[in-house]
């Protein structure tokens, strides 16, 4: 049995738990949120009353305590809420070429999109278009196709389940019958009954 490599990971000895993980966790809350009161997010994660975690199935437990998520769950978070953004002006910046020599990290990192775009090949950059006109493309490339098999869907194991459901929708329509299930099993939360 050959040991792969991967650029940035190493071997770590140490706690999964601890105080290294709680300077972990501080270091992704400054760098994705900043001073963002989207940071109590974290204290409704895993509760009765808040939302699961979106990266794993945390069993929800009969009597709570303040902090119920783990290292990777509370970066989880703080990616998903993140307070950066990569507006237009960044794609302006960047064609197409250069960001397709970024690390998968590099490219979550940069923030999250804050409007639809259209590749343009000439420029090999991607152009900000109106929401309108991005749906419509959709809807139109959408009704060119012939099946529903010469589409495919894919949610994330990162999507909600509320977005995977509206996402679903999408199938039934264009006739394809291989849609993901309504819940993703992995990430199925275990209550306490």
């Amino acid at each position: 049995m050959t040991e792969e490599t991967t650029p940035g990971v190493e071997p770590y000895e140490g706690p999964a738990g601890g105080w290294g993980a709680l300077g972990a966790v501080a270091r992704a809350i400054r760098d994705q949120m900043g001073t963002s009161p989207d940071t109590r997010a974290l204290l409704q994660m895993n509760q009765p009353d808040g939302f699961d975690c979106p990266g794993c199935a945390w069993p929800d437990p009969k009597h709570t305590s303040s902090f119920e998520f783990c290292e990777n769950g509370a970066k989880a978070v703080t990616w998903e809420a993140t307070s950066k953004r990569v507006a237009p002006d960044f794609f302006a910046a960047h064609s197409v070429s250069e960001l397709w020599n970024w690390t998968d990290h590099a490219l979550e990192d940069a923030g999250r999109l804050t409007h639809p775009l259209r590749y343009d090949p000439s420029s090999d950059r991607y152009l900000p278009i109106e929401w309108d006109e991005a749906f419509r493309r959709i809807g139109a490339e959408m009704q060119a196709l012939d099946h529903g098999d010469q589409c495919e869907f894919y949610t994330s194991g990162r999507a909600s389940n509320e977005a995977a459901f509206l996402y679903q929708l999408q199938h039934v329509p264009r006739g394809d019958q291989r849609r993901p299930p309504p819940v993703d099993r992995r990430r199925q939360g275990y209550g306490v009954a």
